[in-house]
């Protein structure tokens, strides 16, 4: 059923798609957390695993919502919706694709060796249970 989902998700995305490619956005709070609730949700496989957070590809990512409730620490927001503090991460989520590209699915990619600079320069993040 989610590979039926992702098939007719997938054709209207890229019917749909405008210049303006950024769509869900994940924000500093997933930093060292990466719970990959949002992975399970994504009917169309478009968020990718960095080294110390999650990236939603934007030219993948067909605005369905289905990850942002399901974030237990509130990490994703439409583009629209993100809040000042956490501004950068509108272009670290593009920006991590550079020379990555859209894979066309991160199952096929895996884990991806880096993170953005802004996320790479962050010293480690606790999550509130510690």
């Amino acid at each position: 059923m989610k590979q039926v989902i992702r098939e007719i998700l997938g054709t209207v995305a890229f019917a749909t798609r405008t210049e303006d490619p950024v769509t869900y956005v994940i924000a500093q709070p997933c930093v060292d957390l990466k719970d990959k609730a949002c992975i399970e949700e994504c009917p169309v496989d478009c968020i990718y695993e960095g080294q110390r957070m999650l990236y939603i590809q934007p030219d993948e990512c067909v605005d369905c919502g289905a990850c942002e409730p399901v974030c237990p620490v509130e990490a994703i927001y439409y583009e629209d919706d993100v809040p000042e503090q956490w501004s950068a991460y509108t272009a670290a989520n593009v920006e991590f694709f550079d020379g990555i590209g859209s894979p066309g699915g991160a199952s096929k990619v895996g884990l991806v060796p880096k993170d953005h600079p802004i996320v790479a320069a962050l010293p480690p993040q606790q999550s509130e249970e510690h």
